[in-house]
C-alpha cells in the first residue's frame, strides 16, 4: 500500500519538475558583471570521481570482493596497484 502511494506522489512530483523546466526559456545573454571570478576555484582540491565499469568488469571485481568481504573500491583499487607494479617491472 506505502509503496503504491509513494510511488504515485513520485511520479506525481517528477512530472510537476518536467513541466517546470520545459517552460524555461533559454536566454540569449546572461550579465556577469557583478559576478565573482574564482568564487568557487580552490587550488588544492582533490575529487573523487566515479568510474565506471561495464557490466563483464563489474561481476568480476564483485565476485572477489564478495569472497574477500571487501568493498569493490578497495579490490579495483589492488588491481591497479599490481597493474602499475607490473609495469613498473617490465619498464
Amino acid at each position: 500500500m506505502w509503496n503504491t502511494l509513494l510511488n504515485g506522489i513520485l511520479k506525481k512530483q517528477l512530472k510537476l519538475r518536467l513541466n517546470n523546466t520545459k517552460n524555461k526559456k533559454v536566454k540569449k545573454e546572461y550579465d556577469f558583471s557583478n559576478g565573482e571570478r574564482g568564487k568557487f576555484y580552490r587550488p588544492n582540491l582533490k575529487l573523487n570521481l566515479p568510474i565506471y565499469l561495464d557490466e563483464e568488469s563489474f561481476t568480476f571485481v564483485n565476485k572477489i570482493a564478495k569472497s574477500k568481504k571487501q568493498e569493490v573500491s578497495f579490490v579495483v583499487n589492488q588491481l591497479i596497484h599490481f597493474d602499475m607494479h607490473i609495469a613498473d617491472t617490465i619498464n
